[in-house]
């Protein structure tokens, strides 16, 4: 039997583990002029982010504005301003933010909400440098280029291996619609709906492989849809394996429609030399969990 489990027709879409786990430190160095520059600070509601500096923070003359049944009262530990939202900032919220240094200096902030381009996630520490000689600044810096340099190694062997992956170049056929070039037959379809994302689910079975096709509809007026991330895992032990992804495009405009195009090998369905069943769950850009699809063994047993 094949089952499918949207969630968004469900409950709400939930933060997996690996996002409430992942730690977010930014490194922010000021202009020479600070006077001219509002830095924006990402903060989400019950979510501590701390703003932490090479000096001592004078907790009199730092405030935030208009910020009552929005935020808890603002906390000053030494060099660090603790902020924690009661509840998610609106779309278009901002909280003005005005920290001042022991020394005079004033730093401007605007709280924000987390949009499409930060994922969803917010800020939970902010290291704010004045001095960009120092040895500090100069650290963070390294380190900051250190992790982009990495992110883009790994991305390019990525890239590199999905050229010459087989289940890539299946999703990349199934999401353009040329099934007929594939192995695949349809086994199951089903309808979603969530509210601002409607969904087309097409189940195919193979040889040796199964796939999943979803049609996705942006119903948001503002919000950008796009894919942030997939796991395959089996459903007796949450054993995680590999899953090939293609998509017609990086990301749906509002009221635009895409389509998304998984491929599962019949080796991700064998465990102790039995198989079993796997969810398939992907993740949208703010990091909600979009949706889970249980995959059952009668769709590899050819």
């Amino acid at each position: 039997m094949i089952r499918i489990l949207l969630l968004c027709l469900l409950v709400a879409p939930v933060v997996g583990a690996s996002e409430r786990e992942k730690t977010v430190v930014r490194a922010l160095m000021l202009s020479e002029h600070p006077d001219g520059d509002t830095h924006r600070v990402y903060v989400k509601g019950q979510v501590v982010t701390t703003l932490r500096f090479e000096k001592a923070v004078d907790a009199d003359r730092t405030k935030l504005l208009g910020w009552e049944g929005r935020l808890e009262p603002l906390a000053v530990v030494r060099n660090k301003v603790i902020l924690e939202p009661t509840h998610d900032l609106n779309e278009e919220e901002g909280v003005p933010l005005v920290v001042t240094l022991v020394d005079g200096t004033e730093v401007p902030f605007l709280l924000r909400p987390p949009g499409w381009e930060k994922q969803g996630l917010p800020d939970q520490q902010v290291d704010v440098f004045k001095n960009r000689e120092g040895y500090a600044a100069m650290h963070a810096a390294l380190r900051r280029a250190l992790q982009e340099n990495s992110s883009l190694t790994k991305e390019n062997q990525r890239y590199r291996e999905e050229e010459t992956s087989e289940d890539h170049a299946l999703a990349a056929l199934l999401a353009a619609g040329a099934v007929a070039q594939t192995p695949f037959m349809i086994a199951s379809r089903i309808n979603g709906e969530d509210g601002d994302t409607k969904l087309k689910a097409t189940l195919f079975r193979g040889k040796g492989k199964a796939a999943v096709v979803l049609t996705i509809r942006n119903l948001s007026l503002k919000q950008a849809w796009s894919m942030k991330s997939a796991r395959l895992l089996s459903v007796s032990s949450g054993r995680e394996s590999a899953v090939a992804v293609r998509s017609t495009r990086p990301s749906i405009a509002p009221g635009e429609s895409g389509v998304v195009a998984f491929v599962a090998d019949r080796s991700a369905f064998v465990e102790d030399g039995k198989l079993t069943s796997v969810f398939l769950e992907f993740y949208r850009q703010d990091g909600l969990r979009q949706a889970v699809v249980q995959l059952d063994p009668d769709l590899v047993a050819q």
